[in-house]
């Protein structure tokens, strides 16, 4: 399954659940996320969800590096991304992410990138992650139970 290592400290509970509830992350476009007419470049949006998803798990108490320390890797299997608007140099947007369900060690989030007054959409995406066991690199038939449980409360 996944190696014995000792939960790590930083894996605390939910303090309330998380219903129907986005995970927000502000983010602006700087100079080194565009191309030379100062557009957003389409790989900027796709670092972006990551970096929303990685922050939505540090809420959850589920640090990286502490999952990377566990053994478990959470790569991505698929990846869909919608462009409805483009973003420009220097303007502000809200990532949004909340994952939507787990089945068996896939999980499947959904995202909107959207203006700060959520009256614009930039972008939707789906990605679908699975866990992996670093060190043989196959897929684990089952998510450590710490991760499991921080995560099914996001789906409750």
């Amino acid at each position: 399954m996944y190696p014995d290592v000792p939960l790590p400290n930083a894996i605390q509970p939910l303090p309330t659940p998380l219903i129907d509830r986005w995970f927000e992350y502000p983010i602006r476009v700087q100079p080194h996320h565009t191309d030379y007419a100062g557009v957003a470049w389409h790989g900027s949006y796709v670092a972006w969800l990551e970096e929303a998803r990685v922050e939505c798990l540090r809420s959850l108490g589920i640090e990286f590096a502490d999952l990377v320390a566990m053994g478990c890797d959470l790569p991505v299997v698929e990846l869909a991304v919608r462009y409805h608007r483009p973003l420009r140099l220097g303007m502000a947007a809200i990532v949004r992410a909340q994952m939507r369900d787990m089945k068996g060690v896939r999980i499947h989030w959904h995202y909107q990138i959207q203006s700060p007054a959520a009256d614009e959409l930039y972008v939707s995406a789906q990605v679908t992650l699975v866990a992996v066991d670093r060190e043989k690199g196959r897929i684990l038939r089952q998510l450590p139970p710490a991760v499991k449980d921080a995560l099914t409360r996001l789906t409750r």
